[in-house]
């Protein structure tokens, strides 16, 4: 008798455990990520535009921005999109924004855009006497991309630049 209430005893532990109804863990699956950019090729003038505000950052004692290729891909589509549709505007920044912080990790992520500046130190003063434009180049950031496209029908410039801290 007492074996037969081990059996049924451990047959019960058996089951128990095996068909628990505590909520299952979860924590080693890792969140999906999006695709990265990892090649971009920059001009002269958008190379230009980086060095000027970082050489600027670091004269007012703030760290140099890295620049993430993936970034300035995204800064890229957004000056396309400006020039198909003929318009300067921030359209789209919560998705940019998004898949920046979905694909890099992101903590932060703020835009500049400019436009019909034909020097990286005029799209630069630009910025640098608006308020909120100055305030994404001395922002608490660590990394940033751009995008200088042409419109190849006029030869106005669109410039898009996006901050990111990692």
């Amino acid at each position: 008798m007492l074996c037969k209430a081990l059996r049924l005893l451990g047959i019960f532990t058996l089951v128990a455990t095996t068909f628990s109804c505590s909520p299952e863990d979860n924590s080693n699956e890792t969140e999906e990520r999006l695709p990265i950019v990892t090649v971009y090729e920059y001009s002269p003038i958008e190379l230009e535009t980086m060095t000027i505000i970082n050489n600027y950052r670091l004269s007012i004692g703030l760290n140099a921005l890295e620049k993430i290729n993936h970034v300035s891909y995204k800064s890229e589509e957004h000056d396309i999109y400006m020039i198909e549709n003929n318009v300067v505007n921030h359209d789209a920044f919560v998705e940019r924004s998004n898949n920046i912080i979905k694909a890099l990790g992101a903590i932060k992520v703020s835009e500049n855009i400019a436009y019909n500046y034909n020097s990286a130190l005029g799209a630069f003063d630009a910025w640098m006497k608006s308020p909120h434009h100055r305030e994404n180049i001395e922002g608490d950031f660590t990394h940033f991309g751009i995008a200088i496209k042409e419109n190849p029908i006029n030869g106005r410039k669109y410039y898009t630049n996006i901050f990111v801290k990692m």
